[in-house]
């Protein structure tokens, strides 16, 4: 039986009068690759901004449990300093910081030889880039991966990657599949949120969520029918129209 390193329990937020989760419940096993998806409005980066504990995101019930502990009150910053970590779908922004002091900012091993271990990771050449800025003349696959070293050299016990597929080439997208991969031989755990069934046959398990709610879960072969027939029978009430999300496949 696997052991859960992050439990999320009856999880409500509203912002702005609109009820955006609705009792979510999940539990994300430790050292796995879990998927998250679902159409657009369905509440996927606003529970990994809520389970982040970004500004704007206090739930009003629930729990949120992390290595047992409870974190739902806790900053963003102690979070971090747990182990948990997220990269959003549009990388952060420091123009004309260094590649690899963008890099090292969160690492406890500020050494530039740890900066060249973790480009090396996602596939760059630390030669060609550490002493890059970090500015308009990245590509947004470069940029994606930068921030992913940057993540793994904080050395987190659990990553939220949000659309980790967006604005990238396919050789960039193969790299961070393989990186997915290494990570998770290195004992890290990880939750992505999708649209894409290329990202989703990465994962180990999945969740569907709309509506705020989790639908379904299970393994990726059960949840992948989504993209077969862009949705499935529910009962949460609303019919819910994603025939123009051009990501999703058939």
């Amino acid at each position: 039986m696997s052991k859960s390193m992050l439990t999320i329990d009856g999880l409500y937020l509203t912002i702005q009068n609109k009820a955006l989760l609705k009792g979510i419940g999940m539990d994300i096993w430790e050292g796995h690759i879990h998927a998250i998806i679902g159409p657009n409005g369905a509440g996927k980066s606003t529970l990994v901004s809520t389970i982040m504990g970004l500004p704007g995101y206090k739930p009003e019930q629930g729990k949120i449990l992390f290595l047992g502990e409870d974190i739902t009150d806790m900053p963003i910053y102690e979070r971090a300093k747990r182990g948990l970590t997220l990269a959003w779908q549009e990388p952060a922004r420091f123009e004309g910081l260094l590649v690899e002091k963008f890099i090292l900012a969160g690492a406890a091993n500020k050494s530039r030889k740890r900066a060249e271990e973790v480009l090396k990771m996602v596939g760059l050449e630390a030669d060609k880039y550490l002493n890059r800025a970090v500015d308009k003349t990245l590509s947004g696959g470069e940029r994606k991966r930068i921030e992913l070293a940057s993540i793994i050299a904080m050395e987190p016990k659990l990553i939220l990657l949000d659309e980790p597929d967006s604005g990238i080439d396919i050789d960039a997208l193969e790299k961070i599949f393989s990186l997915l991969k290494n990570l998770k031989q290195e004992g890290i755990t990880i939750v992505v949120i999708t649209h894409s069934l290329a990202v989703l046959n990465q994962a180990d398990h999945a969740f569907l969520m709309c509506c705020g709610k989790v639908l379904d879960k299970g393994n990726v072969e059960r949840i992948a029918a989504y993209f077969q027939n862009k949705c499935i029978p529910c009962t949460h009430g609303k019919v819910v129209d994603i025939s123009n999300e051009p990501t999703l496949q058939n």
